[in-house]
């Protein structure tokens, strides 16, 4: 900027300077970078055993068929084999649990790990009635509390 301002001047003359030095290759190259860089890539898990990691979508805006506009996607992460299961856009988180308790429980007992891309709420509520309607007690405890959890500790 001081090199060219000591010769020349022109109304934007930094703003035009500015515009150069970012869309020059040789500048960009050249530049310190201010950001930290990324770490090392991080490897996935090995998967071994079928249908105990599941990824969770939905596909929703479909027109309407038979009252249904939503199709749920249920699928597994080793071997990539999908369920698809209708239902609507609308359906809260019990009707949620009621299609997945009969649709892959049923099938494929429970996983080990679901990946969903709804809300930390929403993944709760979901876990709370499925626990509820297979019967399984969802005991909670605080941190550090040795007379609830000692025997994991």
């Amino acid at each position: 900027m001081e090199l060219v301002t000591r010769n020349y001047w022109w109304p934007g003359v930094t703003r035009d300077i500015g515009r150069y030095i970012e869309g020059c290759n040789i500048c960009q190259m050249i530049k310190n970078r201010t950001e930290e860089v990324a770490g090392k890539l991080k490897l996935s898990e090995v998967l071994e055993k079928l249908w105990t990691h599941l990824m969770v979508d939905f596909i929703t805006k479909l027109p309407l068929v038979a009252g249904k506009d939503t199709i749920l996607v249920v699928c597994n992460r080793l071997s990539k084999m999908t369920h698809f299961v209708v239902t609507t856009e609308g359906t809260l988180v019990e009707g949620l649990a009621k299609l997945f308790r009969g649709n892959i429980w049923k099938l494929h007992r429970l996983p080990e790990s679901v990946v969903l891309d709804r809300g930390p709420r929403f993944v709760a509520e979901l876990t709370k009635k499925l626990n509820r309607m297979l019967g399984i007690k969802t005991k909670l405890s605080t941190a550090f509390h040795p007379q609830t959890d000692g025997q994991t500790k």
